[in-house]
């Protein structure tokens, strides 16, 4: 389980996931384009939804538990990339998991 540290945020996600999003943010970053990065709260964590807004003037950084690189999915890659330049911004989504053009479904 590795980290991703946005300012005074700290999101843990699997070490898979944070390679993937390493990915896709240093390549929106690198082009200035500033973007939502959206997540769904476990029932354990009470349910909801999260949003935070990347932007380069913040400080960042990804730190991993393993020592390894993880293999990447080149279409997982492209999902998060194309979710990210939508409206709704980059959504954080089961591996296989496609997201909706519209973007995502309300459960209310």
């Amino acid at each position: 389980m590795g980290t991703l540290h946005y300012n005074t945020r700290d999101l843990h996600l699997d070490d898979r996931l944070l390679a993937h999003l390493q990915i896709v943010i240093g390549m929106k970053l690198r082009r200035s384009e500033n973007f939502f990065i959206s997540w769904r709260n476990s029932a354990a964590a009470g349910g909801g939804r999260n949003a935070i807004w990347i932007d380069n003037g913040i400080p960042l950084w990804f730190e991993f538990d393993g020592s390894k690189t993880p293999s990447i999915n080149r279409e997982r890659v492209e999902t998060l990339a194309s979710s990210a330049s939508s409206n709704f911004g980059l959504q954080i989504t089961e591996e296989g998991t496609l997201i909706p053009i519209n973007g995502p479904h309300e459960d209310r």
